[in-house]
């Protein structure tokens, strides 16, 4: 019964992947740099995505766990001379904790109330960046040194700071990700989550304990975003309190919304998409946020559930 929707669902998400591998022998150098941010940050958005898209909770403060993983590489690194590799697990463990913490804590809240505590917390999380200055380097940051950003796996030397090496560390990741995500959004925990999401008392009803596997969803959302931003850290070498301000919380949010929230791969379409319409708008206008706007609004009017959100709606509806 499954088969005839579960092979062009993993036909096109290894399509997606061969087709980003193949391009970094294609692209010029400038959108080679960008492809791997985008990818680093498209894991970003598709952690937000598992909690948001498939659990119905909507947060603004995921910026703690994208910093959580990107202050838990860099201090790390900085401080108490981690390599890469565990440096990076640094980040995942600092990210899976504070989401076990925030989980308990928030998830006593449902609707609004939630969004605001985790709001709430974010900007707590962010002050906190400030506050410890001496550590952190407050808004100003930090750059992890070059000759930092090295793996060594046995005889094997890989240089983070080489743009092939970064393009193909950012591939893996979200590739890796990418994966994971769309076993869990098949799996039973995946259908619960989105039975929590369209009616939570129904789901509990019918002998589900929703606050578990919400707590759950919180917990792998915020290691995948910790990721994100551990990755952010070792493959860009730079780590600042900006990264915990609300706007990345709101970033990711936007993303999803423009890509199709409850999608594998909307994430990764809506990132692409804002970081291009950015980017080339600014270098023709000032008042650049106008024509993204203008851009925004244009994509809300024709494609209201996100772009692969629609296209699922009209014409391919096994989209996962």
């Amino acid at each position: 019964m499954n088969r005839p929707v579960t092979l062009p669902i993993y036909a096109l998400h290894a399509a997606v992947i061969v087709l980003l591998f193949l391009l970094q022998f294609i692209l010029p150098d400038f959108h080679h740099g960008v492809l791997a941010r985008v990818m680093v940050l498209a894991v970003f958005a598709m952690g937000y995505n598992l909690l948001f898209g498939y659990a119905g909770l909507l947060s603004l403060g995921h910026a703690m766990f994208f910093s959580a993983g990107l202050y838990g590489a860099g201090l790390a690194v900085e401080h108490f001379g981690f390599g890469m590799l565990p440096a990076f697990g640094a980040g995942l463990v600092a990210g899976g904790l504070l989401g076990l913490v925030i989980g308990l804590l928030a998830l006593r809240t449902s609707g609004v109330a939630f969004m605001i505590v985790t709001m709430m917390f974010a900007q707590v999380f962010y002050l906190v960046t400030l506050y410890f200055a001496d550590w952190t380097h407050g808004d100003e940051g930090f750059v992890i040194a070059q000759p930092l950003r090295q793996i060594a796996i046995g005889s094997l030397h890989f240089d983070l700071t080489q743009p092939t090496t970064r393009y193909m560390t950012a591939f893996l990741l979200f590739s890796i990700v990418l994966i994971v995500t769309l076993f869990i959004v098949r799996s039973a925990h995946g259908r619960v989550l989105v039975a929590i999401r369209e009616n939570e008392e129904r789901t509990r009803m019918l002998g589900y304990d929703a606050f578990a596997n919400k707590l759950a969803a919180v917990i792998v959302s915020a290691v995948i975003c910790a990721a994100a931003g551990a990755a952010y850290a070792i493959l860009f070498g730079y780590v600042g309190s900006t990264f915990a301000s609300v706007q990345y919380s709101i970033l990711p949010l936007l993303w999803v919304l423009l890509g199709g929230a409850a999608t594998t791969l909307g994430p990764l379409l809506g990132t692409l998409f804002m970081y291009y319409v950015v980017d080339i708008t600014s270098g023709f206008i000032s008042a650049y946020l106008f024509i993204v706007g203008l851009a925004l609004i244009l994509l809300v009017l024709f494609f209201p559930k996100g772009i692969l959100g629609t296209i699922r709606d009209r014409w391919l509806g096994w989209l996962p």
